[in-house]
């Protein structure tokens, strides 16, 4: 009978000191998921602006729908980046040629998390879209 009363109260002690810890860990897993959450939209809005890119009539649109579109993904999806850059190469700007798009977010880590981590990081997705070779974009000589 002795030992079982030496080990009254011994379970809310263990608990009281492994809540906390198991609360950090749950929410670094949060943390955790967010952050592959932010990656995923940030490639959904490369494919997204490469996919705009490739539509565009001009190169010089092609750079403006990817920039607008890249931030409309961003800004529905709720993820705060400051700045967004995306560059466009629309140097295969032709029938049958590739635009790329590269977007890059930079955001803080507490933003992305429920615990105040410190620091930010910078996330950044590419994406290559074939332009359709049947397509018909304006001459570049402004000829018919």
């Amino acid at each position: 009978m002795r030992a079982t009363r030496d080990q009254a109260g011994s379970a809310a002690v263990e608990l009281a000191i492994l809540a906390p810890v198991l609360v950090i860990v749950l929410l670094f897993t949060v943390a955790v998921g967010r952050l592959v959450l932010a990656r995923q939209e940030v490639d959904n809005a490369a494919a997204d602006a490469v996919r705009a890119a490739s539509v565009a009539g001009t190169p010089e649109g092609a750079l403006s729908e990817a920039q607008s579109v890249a931030a409309a993904d961003l800004s529905a999806d709720h993820i705060t980046c400051a700045p967004i850059a995306t560059v466009t190469d629309t140097s295969s700007f032709f029938p049958g040629g590739v635009v790329k798009v590269s977007v890059s977010c930079a955001t803080t880590l507490s933003d992305l998390s429920l615990l105040a981590l410190p620091g930010h990081t910078t996330l950044v997705a590419s994406a290559a879209e074939v332009i359709d070779r049947y397509r018909s974009l304006p001459t570049l000589g402004g000829g018919g």
